[in-house]
């Protein structure tokens, strides 16, 4: 897997609101900064995921205007702008934001280390 595919397989996993599929995908040491708190153990990322998908049903998530700012054969970082859309008490909702992804290169595969999300 590519560090490009390691990012499409992080959206998909998180398309399917399903913390189990995420953490595959992320590293033993992630670290989150949203824009209103910070996540630094499993499960507090765990937490925040579920409440986001208990809070906004169907929530689709995308990434759009990727760009890889520094690669090497162990690490790679994006900066992106995220979209998201679902059902917000009853009403469609949808918005955006400004990403960074820190992947790193372990064992082989490629693991999601940070992310630093903004609205």
């Amino acid at each position: 897997m590519t560090y490009q595919e390691a990012l499409t397989q992080y959206i998909q996993a998180t398309n399917t609101h399903n913390f189990d599929n995420v953490e595959k995908i992320l590293h033993s040491h992630v670290v989150y900064w949203f824009t209103n708190k910070t996540c630094t153990s499993m499960e507090e990322i765990r937490a925040f995921f579920e409440n986001a998908w208990d809070t906004i049903k169907e929530e689709v998530y995308s990434a759009k205007d990727v760009h890889w700012i520094a690669v090497d054969e162990h690490t790679a970082t994006c900066l992106y702008t995220f979209h998201y859309e679902g059902i917000l008490n009853g009403e469609f909702i949808s918005g955006s934001g400004r990403a960074t992804n820190v992947f790193v290169k372990e064992k082989e595969e490629w693991k999601l280390i940070h992310e630093h999300l903004s609205r």
